[in-house]
């Protein structure tokens, strides 16, 4: 484009050439600060608590990638181990179950650990949705339409019943981090949540262990059997992660020689 393309500011004087005016679109693009991103949960200029929740929210998703693949061989290592850094279900059946045999002794340890390991992020969804709203929302609901879907179903259980949304979590197969987001949207003190979430996340341990106690000797031998394979399905998991990232990158060089030739 010809600078005659754009329209001209008056000479002060006869005499000296035309200074072509600014372009409009150039000005809004070097005006725009680094914050003003529509992907962003914010709708202004974000503050000290709205990246500290950012930051929290990223690592979230860093440490469920690195424990993905390390999942089989720390429960290999210990059930005690991964219950207190994660506090899955197959690690407190597991310490149900080694009780039932004689060999979980310590077992009100891994319960109270694995009942502060699962609720251990949820607070930071609940602190994200007292700060954006629906921004996190939909963030978390992503591009996709199943997802999209999923998340408004979450957030109208979460709008219409609350407290009893916070508590089905841990036994459906709901996306929590929209409902907590949710709840904190809609105003429920931190109190509550923290209260809610405890007496889930314990209950729901205690049913865990309670349920490999009563398997004992089954859950042990396939426990086991896990143990002795931990290594392969770990190798597994770092495969399969490479080459989901690889296609992923694949479709996306597809997608922009597609657009440049189009």
């Amino acid at each position: 484009m010809t600078e005659d393309a754009y329209p001209t500011e008056p000479a002060a004087d006869p005499g000296e050439p035309a200074v072509p005016a600014a372009d409009p679109v150039e000005e809004e693009a070097e005006e725009k600060e680094w914050w003003d991103d529509p992907r962003m949960p914010w709708k202004s200029k974000p503050g000290r608590q709205d990246i500290a929740c950012w930051t929290a929210f990223a690592l979230t998703g860093v440490y469920a990638l690195v424990m993905l693949p390390l999942r089989p061989v720390i429960f290999a290592a210990s059930p005690y181990v991964l219950a207190g850094i994660t506090g899955s279900r197959t690690a407190v059946v597991t310490i149900g179950a080694l009780t039932a045999v004689g060999g979980g002794h310590w077992w009100p340890v891994g319960l109270v650990l694995a009942t502060l390991a699962i609720m251990k992020f949820d607070w930071i969804y609940f602190w994200a949705g007292k700060l954006w709203g629906r921004g996190l929302i939909e963030i978390i609901a992503g591009r996709s339409a199943r997802s999209a879907r999923r998340a408004a179903k979450a957030e109208a259980l979460a709008d219409k019943y609350g407290p009893v949304a916070v508590l089905a979590t841990y036994i459906l197969p709901l996306p929590s981090p929209v409902i907590y987001a949710a709840v904190g949207s809609a105003g429920m003190r931190w109190r509550t949540f923290l209260v809610l979430d405890g007496i889930s996340a314990f209950g729901t341990r205690v049913l865990f262990m309670f349920l490999g106690y009563q398997i004992g000797k089954p859950a042990v031998r396939v426990v086991k059997v896990i143990a002795d394979y931990s290594w392969y399905l770990s190798l597994a998991i770092i495969v399969g992660m490479i080459l989901v990232w690889a296609w992923g990158r694949w479709r996306s060089r597809g997608r922009q020689e597609g657009d440049r030739d189009g």
